[in-house]
């Protein structure tokens, strides 16, 4: 191992006694042995506390868009904290930001603000519900809407039978069975699916929640006819759409993924790459639906639109929308997967990406996932091996195949040659354990590249 783990460890034992897991959210836990607690970070790269130093490619899951501890963006939410802190009153700030959104996102003629994705997306589908005065919704299969109980289903594949639709089930105790039957799944992809689901139930469903690009599902994008065939059935059937941008908004263009599709939300979210890092999300959509928000729609906090974040929003969309930041990431990304590509071709080993250069998920087989069926029915324990051989080689990807890699303005020539390297080894090592019954004719048929 290129790594220690000694202190990490240590302080794992001692977190035990006061928090769960030893951790303050559960998938930064990665077991007793392999749990890393974080010293510093600065750029692309983290410091855990044995002094280990990583190529980051999980960069928060997303919000660090410019790296971490951006000079510029801290600097700016420095003076935001020469206003004095939280009042639960409103500053001018509210209205420059949320001025610079709507600029951006044409969608977002009104906004909101609140501290989290999960909170902007509880927003939404209270906003939509109370528009249409309609309790119903649909999810896409496999999308990932944020911690709170009406988004908390997922279809475990492994339990399917290949006949019918697979039982939807809470991914938490804790979720009342009850309202399981407010939410319909669809597969993404497939605009009969959704134009069925919507002809049987329209008048009963207030929104469409989508992820064009899944930010939990190895960032497996919408095709471009799917997103317009969408945006037209919930047109004809009178339903919000609802695009999730949480973690594609500012990042994969100006105008977030629905610059990309050229599709246009009745309501959006935003919140990772906002403020770099600082904690604040938005909720934007059409005037006359977001005008009911005070009109008998409740919405609030005590810390939302903070200062500190407010100021740190401002700096981070003005650098995103005056520089060439975005260009720059996507095109490191892009860079990341043609170096990638030339080590497991050189091997013969089968793969693709999925998703945006700037939020890219690998996966190891010939075609690109469309829907969360094809991931979860394919064999991604040769990604989980390369992963965990990564984390030893100080590359930081999420261990979960299902998390995409994100870019950050801030990766450069040293990231990319240090992640190659290290990349290329981790493959090796993966590819020297697996066992015989993986490396007979069954592995070559379904893993390795055809013969030229």
């Amino acid at each position: 191992m290129a790594r220690t783990l000694t202190r990490s460890q240590q302080h794992y034992r001692r977190a035990l006694a006061r928090l769960p897991l030893g951790v303050a959210s559960n998938f930064r836990f990665w077991g007793e042995e392999r749990t890393i607690y974080v010293k510093q970070g600065r750029g692309a790269r983290i410091t855990d506390l044995d002094g280990n130093v990583y190529v980051d490619y999980r960069m928060g899951y997303g919000p660090a868009i410019l790296g971490y501890a951006d000079p510029r963006v801290d600097a700016a939410a420095r003076d935001g904290m020469e206003i004095g802190g939280v009042f639960a009153l409103s500053t001018e700030r509210e209205y420059s930001v949320a001025a610079r959104i709507s600029s951006m996102v044409p969608a977002a003629q009104l906004v909101r603000f609140s501290n989290s994705g999960t909170e902007a997306v509880m927003a939404a589908l209270r906003l939509a519900r109370a528009f249409t005065q309609r309790d119903h919704y649909v999810i896409l299969e496999g999308s990932y809407h944020g911690l709170f109980d009406a988004a908390m289903w997922y279809t475990p594949m492994d339990k399917w039978s290949q006949v019918g639709d697979p039982v939807v089930v809470p991914y938490s105790e804790g979720v009342p069975l009850s309202t399981r039957s407010f939410a319909h799944f669809v597969q993404a992809n497939d605009a009969n699916q959704l134009e069925d689901v919507l002809k049987r139930h329209g008048d009963s469903i207030a929104c469409l929640l989508i992820e064009p690009i899944m930010g939990n599902c190895l960032g497996i994008a919408a095709e471009p006819e799917y997103v317009r065939a969408a945006r037209e059935l919930c047109d004809r059937h009178g339903v919000v759409l609802v695009i999730d941008e949480v973690k594609t908004g500012f990042r994969v263009a100006r105008g977030g993924v629905q610059e990309l599709y050229g599709v246009r939300a009745d309501l959006c979210t935003f919140a990772k790459a906002i403020a770099n890092g600082y904690p604040i999300s938005v909720l934007a959509g059409r005037e006359d639906i977001m005008r009911k928000v005070g009109k008998g729609v409740a919405h609030g906090g005590t810390y939302t639109a903070h200062p500190v974040s407010l100021a740190a929003a401002e700096k981070t969309l003005q650098i995103l929308a005056e520089t060439d930041a975005l260009e720059r990431v996507a095109a490191y990304g892009t860079r990341l997967r043609a170096g990638k590509s030339a080590i497991l071709r050189a091997r013969g080993v089968a793969h693709s990406f999925v998703g945006h250069p700037s939020m890219s998920g690998l996966y190891f087989a010939h075609d690109p996932p469309r829907t969360y069926r094809d991931w979860k029915s394919s064999d991604y324990t040769f990604y989980d091996a390369v992963a965990r051989a990564l984390h030893d080689e100080c590359v930081l990807c999420e261990p979960d195949s299902r998390e995409p890699w994100f870019m950050s303005a801030a990766h450069d020539d040293s990231c990319l040659q240090d992640t190659l390297k290290a990349f290329e080894r981790a493959v090796d090592r993966t590819l020297d354990a697996l066992p015989p019954t993986r490396k007979g004719p069954e592995w070559d048929l379904m893993r390795r590249e055809p013969a030229a």
